[in-house]
């Protein structure tokens, strides 16, 4: 997938609009990586496939009828950001790091964002049930299981991206594998009725 591909990829998806809010994020994300590294400098001239459709994606794994999202480790806004640009729903997004979580803020605020919420802590100090769950590149599976637990309802899916390491044993719980579309090799691990 190229960069054009995967902004033409964002636009069928998701409209023009929604394409044209994230590409005006992701110009906010660029900006501010000179300050903070909110993403590998590396990793800035494939921006949209490496972080905004490896973001997008997981909102065609959300449930039916889900209204509450929570992204642990939101860091630059991937995948938190990206999901409150282009879904519906209230999408909470949990950033330890001050400066990262005042970023969110900050964006979500010249954006015009009434669905996102930043909280400046760990997921440990949120009690907010959620229909979904995700963190992408946070933790271990058993401690993301253990450290949200506050949020996590018998109906609660979690998604979470595993990029190319191995998933591993995760407790003798049912999960479900899907294959990236932004590379073959990285999975996306979905887990229900864990709460």
């Amino acid at each position: 997938m190229t960069e054009d591909d995967a902004r033409a990829w964002m636009v069928q998806r998701f409209g023009d609009a929604a394409a044209d809010r994230v590409r005006q994020f992701v110009d906010m994300v660029v900006a501010e990586n000179s300050s903070q590294n909110l993403i590998s400098p590396g990793s800035i001239a494939s921006v949209w496939v490496r972080h905004v459709v490896d973001s997008a994606q997981l909102i065609g794994l959300a449930p039916a009828g889900a209204s509450t999202w929570v992204d642990i480790g939101t860091g630059g806004g991937f995948p938190g950001m990206v999901v409150a640009l282009c879904w519906p729903g209230r999408v909470i997004m949990v950033e330890p790091r001050k400066r990262r979580a005042a970023f969110l803020q900050e964006s979500a605020d010249r954006l015009g964002l009434v669905n996102a919420d930043v909280v400046a802590g760990k997921i440990e100090s949120l009690a907010t049930p959620a229909d979904v769950i995700s963190a992408r590149a946070v933790a271990s599976v058993e401690k993301l299981l253990q450290a949200a637990r506050g949020c996590a309802t018998p109906k609660t899916r979690w998604i979470l991206p595993r990029g190319q390491s191995p998933i591993g044993e995760i407790g003798g719980r049912l999960f479900h594998v899907e294959q990236s579309i932004t590379d073959p090799g990285s999975s996306i691990l979905t887990l229900d009725g864990v709460g």
